[in-house]
């Protein structure tokens, strides 16, 4: 997986892609991740990247040459895609996710990190394919939404990640949030393990993971849960119930 950055802050990088699960699949060769600065691809003295914006107001505005120059300059490799990371951008979802770790995948991908008050609308409009946005909120810059964005690409990539199966059951992954997870000590605060984790039932732990992963979607993020997965829980629980009476009624008798 291919992917170039664009800033004027590389050296927030630096310690981002040398750690943990990132920087040992770079070093395998598994990520091909490079930073460069934008001020490089300046011609004047000072090495300018921004300017005061047309029809007054407050803040400066990055200037469109050198980031023009710079996304031609680091696309001679191929045809990446081209990502502008802004609060004006589509939501970053799972979905979005994979499509862009595919391109990334097949002829990469350039962040762009903009700063200030905003990058020059001609940018956008020459040298930029997406805009991308991890929130409905405004940062400083383009450069944490960039790391977050490659945090999520790279455990799309086989071998990131040591066990597949941590991918395969993320959150999102199939419209619903995680299942709780539990590990030792078995009682902590009075909170025991659920009985089912320890019952050696795998059948039994799929179908709590299963459900657990329902109710706390329903929970904290009922929006993604479509109308017939709502009916299935429905169908599910009176199913539930009317096994729960016939059993009582069988006990009674």
């Amino acid at each position: 997986m291919r992917v170039r950055v664009l800033t004027i802050f590389p050296e927030l990088f630096e310690p981002f892609l040398s750690t943990s699960l990132i920087g040992k699949a770079r070093e395998k060769g598994l990520l091909d991740v490079r930073v460069f600065d934008l001020r490089q691809f300046t011609e004047d003295r000072h090495r300018s990247v921004d300017d005061e914006p047309y029809g007054g107001g407050g803040g400066m505005v990055m200037t469109a040459p050198p980031w023009i120059r710079a996304v031609r300059a680091v696309s001679e490799e191929g045809s990446p895609w081209r990502v502008l990371l802004s609060p004006q951008g589509v939501r970053l979802d799972d979905t979005r996710v994979r499509e862009l770790a595919a391109r990334a995948a097949a002829s990469g991908l350039v962040l762009l990190c903009g700063r200030y008050e905003g990058i020059d609308e001609r940018v956008r409009q020459t040298v930029v394919d997406e805009e991308v946005s991890i929130g409905d909120y405004v940062l400083s810059g383009g450069e944490l939404p960039a790391m977050v964005l490659i945090e999520a690409l790279s455990r799309q990539v086989p071998g990131v990640v040591g066990l597949a199966d941590s991918v395969a059951n993320d959150s999102f992954r199939d419209g619903l949030l995680d299942y709780p997870h539990y590990t030792r000590p078995p009682v902590v605060e009075g909170l025991a393990v659920p009985a089912v984790l320890t019952s050696g039932d795998h059948a039994a732990i799929r179908r709590w993971r299963e459900g657990e992963a329902l109710r706390a979607t329903r929970a904290k993020r009922p929006d993604l849960l479509a109308p017939d997965r709502l009916a299935e829980e429905v169908r599910d629980r009176a199913a539930a119930r009317a096994a729960g009476s016939c059993e009582i009624e069988a006990k009674s008798k």
